[in-house]
């Protein structure tokens, strides 16, 4: 058989013939002629075949427990959202979802309503609350709601060395009316790192890297399909320049500054029924 062309993309395709998974030998094939597809359009050569090559070895050398270099690069380029809207559809009424990101850490620590997670993080002091609801507008009581963000100077607690312990990361549970409240500081927009191959394919692209401000939830119930979304600051000006695309306008709301300087944001979480 003369291999070149089609015929070599065929061949590929029907060595998974014998995948006893239906699913593995779909999402394979169509890996294949998708991914030889795109070689015939840009007409790849061999130097940036191997040039790509290095920097997936790279992507992977980088990643860590803590740094997780090929989610970033799945949001910079868009799948990861993309992902998020396949599996994720619209309900009407719940609250909608967004991108997970690198950060987040199995394990984080268990507080109280109305508790510090900041841990001595820098920034301004920020009360966030809302409740957990369903989409008939009724509370979920003992919901888990897990929560990570960003300090002042934009760095998550695992970016940073030499730390007591967590800073703006934990998760409660909901009370018996599904109110939620805990202390963090005020968010910031802040650079996504780019000291590694995202940084290189973000500054050939001539895109940029910045985040806007916002707050990580994870909300879990049982009965009720798992929400992972952020809360947005209102008037951050990287909203519509967000270097992941996890922007959307149902999640911006505002933040407000008290006379004595610090901040709040109320913000409802609504979850879908399984059986919606």
């Amino acid at each position: 058989m003369d291999l070149q062309g089609e015929d070599l993309t065929d061949a590929v395709v029907a060595s998974f013939d014998g995948s006893l998974e239906p699913r593995t030998k779909e999402v394979l094939s169509a890996l294949v002629r998708h991914l030889h597809a795109f070689a015939r359009e840009v007409h790849l050569t061999e130097d940036e075949y191997f040039l790509a090559i290095d920097f997936l070895t790279r992507t992977g050398q980088i990643s860590t427990g803590t740094r997780q270099e090929f989610v970033l690069l799945a949001d910079v380029l868009g799948l990861s959202m993309l992902t998020v809207g396949l599996g994720n559809p619209k309900t009407s009424g719940a609250t909608e979802s967004t991108v997970f990101g690198p950060f987040f850490v199995e394990g984080s620590p268990e507080v109280k309503n109305g508790d510090d997670l900041a841990n001595g993080a820098p920034g301004v002091p920020c009360l966030v609350s809302g409740r957990v609801l369903n989409t008939h507008g009724e509370p979920i009581a003992n919901a888990r709601v897990e929560t990570w963000q960003a300090d002042e100077d934009g760095f998550y607690d695992v970016q940073k060395e030499g730390l007591a312990g967590p800073q703006n990361r934990g998760h409660l549970t909901t009370d018996a009316d599904g109110n939620y409240s805990f202390w963090a500081v005020k968010p910031v927009a802040y650079p996504i790192p780019v000291d590694g191959p995202v940084g290189e394919l973000l500054r050939a692209g001539g895109r940029g890297w910045m985040r806007p401000a916002h707050i990580h939830f994870m909300v879990t119930a049982p009965g009720y399909h798992r929400l992972i979304t952020h809360v947005f600051e209102n008037g951050d000006p990287y909203l519509n320049q967000d270097a992941v695309f996890g922007v959307k306008d149902s999640l911006v709301t505002d933040f407000t500054q008290h006379p004595d300087g610090h901040y709040s944001v109320t913000y409802d979480l609504v979850l879908a029924e399984e059986s919606q």
